[in-house]
């Protein structure tokens, strides 16, 4: 009996980001890394030798050897390269954001549609331990405050901090919102490029909820936190550690003499811990073999980007 067949993925653009999906892949039982692919020659020598997987300057030559690829080129690449991908049958995996414009996500998306492909955006914060144990607890939250600040990284300055770092709040917000957004207004700065590098903005839902959300890219500590409060309940999240704290209101005892008012408890919170972007590719492997919704689909993806859009307009 021979093995069970492998599937067949590739990387586009091995940075930062990119170099990490090679490196998964690469650990992934089930999985074949058929190829990776950047247009500096250096950096992919570098890659290989953890990848230890065939090498190409140019995309193109993926097509044919390949189910699915993860894309992680600069935004201004992702619409263009998806596109294509899309277009040749290939399964793919944007990183955030999906891409420079709202216009060319919903492009994206109708275009993966027609060609029964698997769009999934790289909305890394969706596959923390703690956010989906926070998708179990939280029912109908009331106010939602998002810190979501970083020294300068040199990088991804191609884009502004809303769509770099503050598009991860947005999405997981609206995630546990579900409810349409009423109103937005914000505030945003460029410090030390010539993009916004720090804001705030206050999304308003039609649920009456109301979240407060704060990103920055020249900050000197980082921090990744968001805070939830929901009737009797106050929930705090720390995106590195990948820990929740959660303090609950007990109803006050009437029955007893003198009645005694309510009691805040703290309650433990099990976290299964991983690497998210582990999880996210496995997310991602399984949708291309089964053929199923991805967990951060193109419509999902595009929603947040709208709202990001929305953001932007007001600055």
């Amino acid at each position: 009996m021979g093995g069970e067949r492998k599937t067949r993925v590739g990387v586009i653009g091995v940075g930062h980001v990119g170099q990490h999906h090679a490196r998964i892949y690469r650990e992934l039982p089930g999985v074949e890394l058929a190829g990776i692919a950047d247009i500096d020659p250096a950096r992919l020598q570098e890659v290989k030798r953890v990848a230890e997987a065939p090498v190409f300057q140019d995309y193109r030559e993926l097509f044919g050897h390949v189910e699915g690829v993860s894309l992680a080129v600069p935004t201004h690449l992702h619409a263009q390269i998806a596109r294509e991908c899309l277009d040749r049958g290939v399964d793919v995996l944007v990183e955030k954001p999906m891409a420079q414009t709202l216009e060319e996500a919903e492009e994206l998306t109708d275009l993966a549609k027609r060609r029964g492909r698997i769009l999934q955006v790289g909305h890394v914060e969706r596959f923390n331990g703690a956010v989906r144990a926070l998708h179990r607890i939280v029912k109908t939250p009331g106010f939602i405050e998002c810190h979501r600040l970083s020294p300068f990284p040199q990088r991804g300055t191609d884009v502004d901090v809303i769509l770099d770092l503050m598009i991860h709040d947005i999405d997981i917000i609206l995630s546990l919102v579900k409810s349409p957004v009423s109103q937005v207004n914000a505030v945003g700065v460029p410090v030390l490029t010539d993009r916004v590098d720090i804001s705030n903005a206050r999304l308003e839902f039609a649920s009456g909820c109301v979240a407060n959300v704060t990103a920055s890219r020249v900050s000197i500590e980082r921090l990744r936190k968001i805070r939830i409060f929901q009737p009797d309940m106050y929930i705090s999240l720390d995106y590195a550690s990948q820990e929740i704290t959660l303090f609950r209101r007990l109803p006050p005892d009437l029955a007893s003499q003198p009645p005694q008012l309510p009691q805040i408890v703290r309650e433990e919170v099990v976290v299964e811990k991983e690497e998210p972007l582990r999880l996210q590719l496995m997310s991602f492997l399984s949708s291309v073999r089964e053929r199923t919704r991805p967990e951060v689909s193109g419509e999902e993806a595009v929603e947040a980007l709208r709202v990001a859009s929305q953001i932007l307009a007001k600055m």
